[in-house]
């Protein structure tokens, strides 16, 4: 069984962060493993409070991972001080880790601000250089590339931009800011759309490290990036589709959608 890390922050509500890429991970066929960076005491309505690990304990967490079940893949979300980000570039580098999808945690959709100046630029200049691939929103892109994206030709123009600057493959998302569900994927080879219908489903906690997690897995299983790209995002759209509806605000979506077998039955009578 090929294997993937996750290093991002828990969601004690189970629908983002960890838990959501652990899910994530097993339903695209590959062994989870993971290096916790914050635990959020957070639920599908928001976050209460953050409570971010040492690095030296995110240290010893990636020693232990890399020393024994080396991954194949490895996916970074959630990371919320410099000190953190330096930790990981020299793990990433002193392990030779490959096939890294990094979910730039920045900025949220509605733009706020998520990171101090300081941890974005440290990630910039220790992280995006080693990475295989970018995951950003719109509004990260903007904060990245000084770039105003109001239309498609404006998201190859940042995209570009940022793999000229930093050498990464990027996948620009969308979402509701351009109205649609089309993501750009840019290589130094290629630039493509992939275009994705528009889910009418507001439970959509969690989607960003769903498809990061998703691209990581298939990428440890030896698929090309465009490919961990297409797989990953036909993934996500069946999660948001099957429309699970918890919690009192932004739920999260259903991950083992595509389970199938007797484990997966409910009892016939319930039972207290």
């Amino acid at each position: 069984m090929h294997t993937c890390l996750t290093i991002a922050g828990s969601d004690a509500s189970g629908g983002a962060g960890i838990q959501a890429d652990i899910k994530t991970m097993m339903a695209n066929g590959v062994y989870a493993m993971s290096a916790i960076t914050a635990l959020t005491a957070q639920n599908t309505t928001g976050v209460r409070s953050i409570m971010n690990v040492t690095p030296e304990f995110l240290s010893d967490e990636l020693d232990m991972i890399c020393t024994d079940i080396f991954p194949d893949a490895v996916k970074i979300g959630m990371i919320s001080e410099r000190d953190l980000v330096l930790v990981i570039g020299e793990k990433l580098r002193q392990y030779q880790l490959h096939a890294i999808v990094l979910d730039p945690v920045m900025i949220s959709s509605s733009g706020a601000r998520l990171l101090k100046e300081d941890a974005v630029s440290a990630m910039k200049e220790n992280l995006f250089p080693i990475v295989t691939l970018l995951t950003p929103n719109i509004p990260e892109a903007e904060y990245l590339t000084g770039v105003s994206i109001e239309e498609k030709n404006d998201m190859i123009t940042a995209a570009k931009r940022i793999t000229a600057e930093y050498g990464c493959a990027v996948l620009l998302k969308g979402g509701h800011r351009l109205q649609d569900a089309d993501d750009l994927l840019y290589t130094e080879e290629e630039c493509h759309f992939f275009h994705g219908k528009h889910i009418d489903n507001p439970n959509t906690h969690g989607t960003g490290c769903t498809l990061s997690s998703a691209i990581a897995a298939n990428l440890a299983k030896g698929f090309r990036l465009f490919e961990a790209v297409e797989r990953a995002k036909e993934y996500t759209s069946g999660a948001i589709a099957a429309g699970l509806n918890l919690g009192h605000g932004s739920g999260p979506m259903n991950h083992a959608f595509s389970y199938t077998g007797r484990f997966m039955e409910e009892a016939q009578a319930f039972h207290l």
